[in-house]
């Protein structure tokens, strides 16, 4: 199966995750079945009901960006920064040679620059408004992430960000897609996120979804009779998004197609009506002219409370069959990167269909009985793999489904 000329493929990856600086050592991580959650050491959580978290700690800021940028720039932005620089050049574009405003940006956020503005706000509040850095009037913003890459590659096509919460890495970059179809030549697309900050993490907590188990092993347990909520973390994935065509044309190395994509909307809480996560996936299958069958491997959103992942294995069972194909959650080794797990998902995948492996779920030996998937669970699996799907549901009812298919 090849690439059609008009679709848009993915030349290149970067990744920064809690089990994993860069794509090698995130992957290998991931097939090594070793996780990232640990106890959280950005600040003291002993006060507070939830302690595990997600975090990456070997990322040293000025190691990866420009010392001018550290006094106006959260730590997501940095992590973006890095995780973008490491997906142009695997892509191997020399974008110079681009038309001026041939390529864009699109990106995810939930939290913007968290951090910083928890910093600004405490000098605010306890020195007054001449303390507060005039970086704060943008280093925020959920846009931040988008404008500083922007920058930094001299990119001045189109670009954008979107607030879906987790469903927000596939959103983005179906976008690039719709903007690659416009007319833009390349997008560097996806999410990064990262909130682990005292004022985060009251965030997070108001959520009322977060694990309360000090156990890393057992703190989040997508799909199992266990599960009691979910792990945060940071973290994400960014791709470079080209015109099939175009990627062919400099001798690219393929990845593979981004073939489907569809969003729908659950009905507000309290109002009836069915969760649209079935119907996200059934669409996206329609996007990419595929049956269920052509499907190898989901990468579910797994949530990790109870009803969430009954929601989520009835949507499996209504679109494949009870266990009709390979589910897996490596989000397990990562926690849930809110904005960043879709796109890392999508990474995930995308190296899944190189290797002909599915990722082990971690810490779950079986899914519960009233949630029949085939969850991949303890080691990789090796399998023929053609196609994946891809899940994710944000707060506030969003949800995303993309399908990527492997180019021969």
């Amino acid at each position: 199966m090849s690439a059609d000329a008009s679709q848009a493929v993915i030349t290149g990856i970067g990744v920064a995750a809690p089990n994993g600086l860069s794509v090698k050592a995130w992957w290998d991580a991931v097939l090594r079945g070793e996780s990232g959650i640990r106890r959280l050491s950005r600040f003291d959580p002993g006060r507070y009901p939830a302690r595990l978290a997600g975090e990456i700690r070997d990322f040293v800021d000025a190691d990866h960006v420009p010392g001018r940028l550290l006094p106006q720039t959260d730590r997501v932005t940095r992590l973006s920064l890095a995780v973008a620089r490491e997906a142009v050049e695997d892509a191997g574009v020399d974008l110079e040679r681009l038309p001026r405003y041939a390529a864009g940006v699109s990106t995810a956020s939930s939290a913007g620059g968290f951090e910083f503005g928890q910093r600004e706000l405490q000098a605010l509040w306890s020195k007054g408004g001449q303390y507060v850095s005039a970086y704060q009037s943008f280093a925020w913003f959920y846009a931040v992430n988008t404008g500083q890459i922007s920058i930094g590659h001299d990119l001045r096509g189109p670009s954008g960000v979107l607030v879906t919460e987790q469903a927000g890495g596939l959103d983005a970059v179906a976008q690039a897609r719709r903007l690659l179809r416009r007319g833009s030549e390349l997008m560097v697309t996806g999410g990064v996120d990262s909130a682990l900050c005292p004022w985060g993490w009251t965030a997070h907590l108001a959520g009322g979804r977060l694990s309360t188990g000090d156990d890393p092993a057992r703190a989040y347990l997508p799909f199992s009779a266990d599960a009691d909520g979910e792990v945060v973390g940071e973290g994400g994935a960014l791709l470079v998004l080209e015109r099939a065509a175009a990627a062919r044309a400099r001798g690219a190395r393929i990845y593979g197609v981004f073939a489907g994509y569809a969003a729908t909307f659950d009905p507000p809480p309290g109002r009836g009506g069915t969760p649209q996560l079935a119907r996200a996936a059934e669409l996206a299958l329609v996007d990419a002219g595929m049956t269920p069958d052509q499907v190898d491997v989901v990468f579910a959103d797994a949530a990790g409370e109870r009803a969430a992942d009954r929601a989520e294995a009835d949507a499996l069972t209504r679109v494949f069959g009870a266990r009709g194909v390979p589910v897996t959650a490596p989000k397990t080794m990562t926690g849930r990167l809110s904005a960043g797990g879709a796109s890392l998902d999508l990474a995930a995948a995308l190296l899944a269909l190189r290797d002909q492996v599915v990722p082990p779920t971690v810490n779950v030996t079986e899914p519960a009985d009233d949630c029949p998937v085939d969850l991949v669970t303890g080691r990789p699996r090796p399998l023929p793999l053609r196609a994946a799907l891809v899940l994710a549901r944000g707060r506030g009812g969003f949800n995303a489904a993309a399908v990527v298919r492997a180019v021969p």
